[in-house]
């Protein structure tokens, strides 16, 4: 059965390999990529459309309309992009508000909402490399992520599993199974087998209790 799908973004970010015959390529068209591919399936997209301009409203009522959108969804998608953050103070963002209002638990009018299956997709970088996240060790055959550049609310929902099943190499501790409540995958895969990934989202979500979930920005 189809999923609701809400899709956190910065809009503006121009760090990503860019798309042909778009210039200059930005995060939003990453996500008109993938509304698409959303379309085209049972899912649905909660996210805003392209022609939905939200800049010239209070941030109230951008928050309400954000809010009413993520709280009808099941699924939050995280477009993590190298340049989604700004050089303000966190809480003066949308990404980590959206990815909060995803995690907690809402009630309205006596109907509950649950915490969200949760999805970050890497996206390229200017260059097409997926470098600036992901470090191959090939000595222990192991991946390294590069969370310190991440919302503290995401890099703290990741390597989060209350007891992890791991290995050393070379002194160092390795992850394996699904050590995140918030699992990433490259763009490329991702957008080759969305389903997949989606679901494996869900697998998690299934036994949610099993992570130290962050809920607050």
């Amino acid at each position: 059965m189809g999923k609701k799908i809400f899709i956190s973004y910065k809009y503006s970010d121009r760090n990503v390999r860019p798309l042909t015959g778009i210039n200059p390529t930005t995060v939003r068209d990453y996500v008109d990529i993938l509304q698409s591919k959303i379309d085209r399936t049972d899912h649905i997209n909660k996210g805003e459309d392209d022609g939905e301009d939200m800049s010239t409203l209070a941030d109230s009522t951008i928050a309400s309309k954000l809010g009413d959108k993520i709280y009808d969804s099941t699924v939050t998608i995280v477009l993590i992009s190298k340049g989604m953050k700004e050089n303000i103070p966190e809480k003066d963002q949308w990404i980590p508000w959206e990815i909060s209002y995803s995690l907690r638990e809402q009630s309205r009018n006596g109907i509950n909402s649950k915490t969200n299956a949760m999805l970050g997709v890497v996206l390229p970088d200017q260059l097409g490399s997926y470098e600036w996240y992901y470090k191959y060790n090939p000595e222990c055959n192991s991946i390294t992520h590069m969370t310190n550049q991440l919302f503290t609310i995401l890099k703290e929902n990741m390597f989060n599993i209350k007891n992890p099943q791991t290995r050393v190499c070379n002194g160092k501790i390795i992850y394996e199974g699904e050590p995140s409540y918030i699992k990433t995958v490259k763009w490329d895969d991702f957008i080759a087998n969305m389903n997949l990934y989606i679901e494996k989202a869900l697998e998690i979500w299934r036994v949610r209790d099993q992570y130290n979930i962050r809920k607050s920005v």
